[in-house]
């Protein structure tokens, strides 16, 4: 089935528009413009269950999200830039505050729609509403967690072994370096993000970047760590 069918083909071999295959463009567009492949976007235009109307709405409550949150990246850049000039002193809190806000809006454009996807809105909401709330101390033990992950799976590989001593304890550094973002910890969401590790191929690049097949062995000892490898 095609992506986007014309309305009709006229006698010149012209393919003729009108505002139903209008509409379903705009909605390629958006779905583009998050990251979706061409073969996703049909996989969901083209489901039985795809509302339109919902899925406009949808759209625009994304698109208002993301208005507010350049909106006031815009507030803080401008703020920093007065800094450097030496019109305004900003503090060290509001300019993390501002690199929060960066940070959340890089990671979604970057991730966003598999995240969506995935974990849905409301999920996605309290992992940024939890972030944005981050203390500058919090930020240092996560960003520490996040360097000991890295350290213990290197070691970990060496064994070859994601059930190993290593490898359990790189998980468990893991589920606490998730501790700082998720609201609740579930075994099934670890482990669907282990996977998603793997699925993604920008994950995979960024834990496989020192070496081959971290991201896969991460996955597995994430795997046997949640009790959900069968």
């Amino acid at each position: 089935m095609e992506l986007l069918k014309p309305a009709r083909i006229n006698s010149s071999g012209y393919r003729l528009y009108g505002q139903a295959e209008v509409n379903r463009l705009q909605q390629i567009l958006f779905y583009r413009e998050l990251g979706m492949g061409l073969e996703m976007i049909k996989e969901v235009i083209n489901s039985p269950s795809f509302n339109e109307l919902k899925a406009f709405r949808e759209h625009l409550s994304q698109l208002l999200q993301k208005k507010a949150q350049l909106e006031s990246l815009i507030v803080n850049i401008e703020k920093t830039i007065a800094s450097y000039e030496g019109r305004i002193t900003m503090s060290d809190q509001e300019k993390f505050e501002g690199f929060k806000k960066k940070m959340i809006q890089e990671n979604e454009a970057a991730y966003g729609e598999e995240i969506f996807q995935k974990y849905g809105d409301d999920v996605v909401d309290q992992f940024n509403q939890k972030f944005q709330g981050m203390k500058p101390e919090e930020y240092e033990e996560m960003t520490r967690l996040s360097v000991m992950i890295t350290e213990k799976l290197e070691a970990a590989l060496q064994t070859g072994d994601p059930s190993s001593g290593l490898a359990q304890e790189a998980a468990e550094l893991h589920r606490n370096w998730l501790s700082y973002f998720w609201k609740e910890y579930s075994k099934e969401a670890h482990a669907g993000l282990g996977q998603m590790y793997v699925d993604d191929p920008r994950f995979t690049a960024y834990y496989d970047k020192k070496q081959p097949g971290t991201a896969a062995f991460l996955r597995d000892a994430i795997l046997i760590y949640t009790g959900m490898k069968e």
